[in-house]
């Protein structure tokens, strides 16, 4: 009995986070990180702050979930594109083209919502960095498949992987990509990845 009643306390609990992080999300697409504050966000749910600060301790908490969301979105599009039943150049093909999707729609649809991701990045440094570590893994797990079937050559996976990545981070990563995105003289999302994909076959 007391197991059920903690898993209602957990559901309720889990109810009100996402609820929170929700609002939250929405207040700083419309107004900006810097311009929201947590009253804002309890005004809106129609609480009190206080009831706020029983989930999260302060705004930097709730920006820091609403990170760690944004993160486990994509790394589960890029963990279910690394399973596909497709060849190791195709999961690399969609891998690229998901993220560079993603950045776009999530990241920069807004001006303000940039913001909150260059937040992001210069306050969570660390956790952006354990980020990059798990995709580069789900890379090399494809890469790793490609050298077996014979698509791609012998190489380092971990290596590879890690060059792929960094080969587009012009595509994955919010600051270049705002900064790029209307540039006519940047090579295309399309260019960048095809020339990526080639390296790995020489």
């Amino acid at each position: 009995m007391s197991e059920l009643a903690d898993t209602g306390v957990d559901a309720t609990r889990q109810e009100n986070v996402t609820r929170i992080l929700d609002t939250a999300e929405r207040l700083f697409r419309h107004y900006g990180y810097s311009k929201t504050n947590v009253a804002d966000i309890a005004r809106d749910l129609e609480m009190s702050p206080a009831n706020i600060y029983r989930f999260f301790a302060s705004k930097t908490e709730i920006h820091q979930a609403l990170c760690a969301r944004m993160l486990a979105a994509s790394y589960q599009q890029a963990f279910e594109t690394s399973r596909l039943p497709l060849s190791a150049s195709e999961r690399l093909r969609r891998y690229a083209q998901g993220q560079h999707k993603m950045t776009v729609e999530t990241m920069l649809d807004e001006k303000k919502v940039h913001e909150m991701v260059v937040v992001a990045i210069e306050r969570d440094w660390h956790v952006i960095e354990k980020h990059i570590d798990r995709m580069d893994g789900l890379l090399a797990e494809i890469i790793r498949d490609g050298i077996k079937a014979g698509e791609f050559a012998d190489q380092d996976p971990e290596k590879a992987a890690r060059c792929f990545g960094a080969s587009i981070v012009t595509l994955c990563h919010p600051q270049i990509v705002a900064q790029c995105l209307a540039k006519e003289n940047r090579a295309t999302p399309e260019e960048l990845i095809e020339f990526a994909i080639r390296a790995l076959k020489k």
